[in-house]
């Protein structure tokens, strides 16, 4: 059984889950004529299905779009922060939201079904500061996916990362296709308020239950 079966349509919805976790919105758009998969940040979702398109909207956030081109399997990680506070690769209860597991979980769930590490193909976006934050977390977030890729021995295939403004990805994982597209004034004013208010509840608590964010 392929991994993209595990996930079974649902309503399109704007929670995310509060731990590390496959993506679970899931609908077809009838003008692609695709399942379109989205992941919120701490989410990640692989497949090998040629009728699945990856969705997301990155602001300070990055998402890695890794595939095997010979396997056909590929994903999509989305992750809020470069790194836990204690520092360790997998700290704070494992969670995706965290870009140190975030690659770690969706590099291991693609070797789960026989990727080889040697042959993927990688590609990053996002971290752009969008935020009214001093601390320019989409600059963190860009070095950090540069710096974890270099450290690895992980090849980066093509980036597009920082600037002022977000982005929508659509990735097609079976052939690797990326289509980015920037998003106006307008929205990144929403895109900064709901990942500021996320950042919050981030520093304040371990997240529990559902919040929306990203409501496109």
């Amino acid at each position: 059984m392929s991994v993209s079966t595990a996930v079974k349509p649902r309503t399109e919805s704007a929670a995310i889950s509060g731990a590390a976790g496959l993506a679970t919105r899931r609908f077809y758009d009838a003008a692609s004529a695709s399942w379109m998969v989205k992941v919120f940040p701490g989410e990640y979702y692989v497949t090998n299905k040629a009728d699945e398109m990856l969705v997301t909207v990155l602001g300070s956030c990055v998402s890695a779009c890794i595939r095997d081109p010979r396997t056909g399997y590929g994903g999509m990680n989305h992750f809020m922060l470069p790194h836990s506070k204690a520092g360790h690769w997998a700290g704070d209860l494992q969670s995706t939201r965290f870009g140190n597991f975030a690659m770690e979980k969706l590099i291991n769930e693609l070797l789960k079904v026989g990727c080889s590490r040697s042959a993927l193909e990688i590609k990053v976006f996002g971290g752009g500061n969008v935020t009214d934050s001093q601390n320019a977390i989409g600059t963190e977030n860009s070095e950090f996916i540069l710096r974890y890729l270099e450290a690895e021995g992980l090849r980066c295939a093509a980036q597009d990362l920082g600037g002022p403004l977000p982005r929508r990805i659509h990735y097609y994982a079976t052939t690797g296709k990326v289509v980015r597209r920037l998003l106006g004034t307008g929205e990144s004013y929403a895109v900064a308020r709901e990942e500021k208010e996320y950042v919050s509840r981030l520093s304040s608590r371990p997240m529990a239950g559902e919040i929306q964010l990203f409501n496109d």
